[in-house]
């Protein structure tokens, strides 16, 4: 369906993202994976999802790089970017939030039905910044 919302999820975990992919999946959004920062930044331009979950600690490129490029890229600084990773230390909230990502949310605090939540409230047209 051209409605489908796709999800591009970038992540290393092997297990976490069928995890998360599946629970996407069931609930309705189409779900790519990107498996390091390199990859994820071409399926970003390639795949023109509506939204990225990003984790920090990527091989290659980290999250945070990854997330500064996708800011200055014309075809992608309109996406909504949640970074979902296993630290929540402050000063990384707090860097993440300052490149422009929408949430920043820890794995061990954040359940799979909570991901949809997230798209939910990140696709929904209040959320879309005005131009």
């Amino acid at each position: 369906m051209e409605d489908d919302v796709k999800v591009l999820l970038i992540e290393d975990d092997v297990a976490a993202a069928e995890m998360y992919r599946l629970r996407l999946v069931a609930d309705g959004y189409s779900v790519v994976i990107g498996r390091d920062g390199q990859e994820g930044l071409r399926m970003a331009a390639d795949e023109t999802p509506d939204f990225i979950y990003l984790d920090l600690r990527l091989p290659g490129l980290d999250g945070f790089e990854v997330l500064e490029r996708l800011r200055a890229g014309a075809a992608t600084r309109h996406i909504p970017v949640i970074i979902l990773t296993n630290y929540g230390e402050p000063e990384l909230r707090e860097r993440g939030m300052k490149l422009g990502a929408l949430e920043f949310l820890v794995k061990a605090d954040t359940t799979p039905a909570q991901l949809s939540e997230s798209v939910e409230r990140a696709t929904s047209p209040r959320a879309q910044p005005s131009t």
